[in-house]
């Protein structure tokens, strides 16, 4: 079987359909490379684009990406819901076949040397890429944003991995790495209030005492005009979706507010939805092979 990795590079733009199809098209059009989808979204002013290939495609399809993304990207002209310090933001690998962690790992430094050395942009390592174990969450980088980093990079703790010592002037900087797989999940709360869904956010997140392998924010859709939590869950072995989702409905009910909806962007593993699907139905004989897709795919390698 050949080696397969995953990658999903999120770029800093969610508004101009001509430059997300042009970044879409950089990575498209290389051999060994597979795209599969984009999600962008114009509150948050965010594309994530997601495509499958070997090492060696995977690196040249991320390195015109950047080409493409420095040239149209101007964060000094950049808003959105969505944290971001660079152009292309951030960019992780990870294994699907044939494939270990730490050869996602590798792949992640050489992208991340090259970038640094063609588009004069700072890198930083995260999660298992990670030098520190103060550069594994993708947050702590990020925090400042762009606007912030210039005064951030000149702590002597925030020397970039790659590339120079101060911000791309246009492009900002950029976080590089390898991890598991991340579902990144919205639920649509039925207000419009941002401080409820900040405060449910907080009630969720890991980081203020919530669920484990939980990131959250709340964000105001100027579209829809309600607000929503938005999350990134790192794990959704251990700390599945349903379970998050009931603790955002319980929170809600709090403050008298429905959940009128959720949203999964990017792509998500077949198990992490049928694991809620077994929750919700009560089945409890579940197991996956009682799904016949699963069988036949078994029967098919046999």
């Amino acid at each position: 079987m050949a080696k397969l990795i995953e990658c999903v590079p999120n770029i800093s733009e969610g508004r101009r359909e001509e430059v997300i199809e042009a970044c879409v098209k950089a990575v498209s059009t290389v051999p060994g490379v597979v795209f599969l989808n984009k999600s962008s979204d114009p509150d948050h002013n965010r594309t994530v684009l997601t495509l499958v290939g070997n090492p060696e495609g995977l690196k040249q399809a991320i390195i015109n990406l950047y080409e493409t993304a420095v040239a149209k990207i101007d964060l000094r002209n950049h808003q959105g819901e969505h944290p971001r310090m660079g152009a292309v933001d951030v960019v992780p690998f990870i294994p699907l076949q044939e494939v270990t962690t730490e050869e996602c790992v590798l792949l992640a430094k050489e992208v991340a040397e090259e970038v640094a050395r063609r588009f004069d942009i700072p890198v930083f390592l995260y999660e298992d890429a990670a030098a520190s174990l103060d550069r594994k969450n993708l947050a702590a980088i990020r925090k400042g944003q762009f606007e912030g980093m210039a005064e951030k990079m000149k702590n002597p703790q925030w020397k970039p991995d790659f590339g120079p010592n101060q911000p791309h002037p246009s492009a900002g900087v950029t976080a590089i790495g390898a991890r598991f797989f991340l579902v990144a999940y919205n639920v649509q709360l039925g207000t419009a209030d941002l401080k409820i869904a900040d405060t449910i956010a907080k009630s969720v997140r890991a980081i203020s005492g919530g669920l484990s392998n939980v990131k959250a924010m709340g964000v105001f859709l100027e579209d829809r005009q309600i607000a929503q939590v938005s999350m990134n869950l790192v794990n959704y072995k251990k700390t599945p979706i349903y379970r998050i989702q009931e603790l955002v409905k319980a929170e809600a009910k709090r403050w008298g507010v429905p959940v009128i909806g959720s949203e999964i962007i990017g792509l998500v593993p077949q198990e992490a939805l049928l694991d809620s699907a077994a929750y919700y139905l009560q089945i409890e004989n579940y197991h996956p092979s009682l799904i016949l897709e699963n069988q036949v795919a078994e029967a098919a390698h046999e």
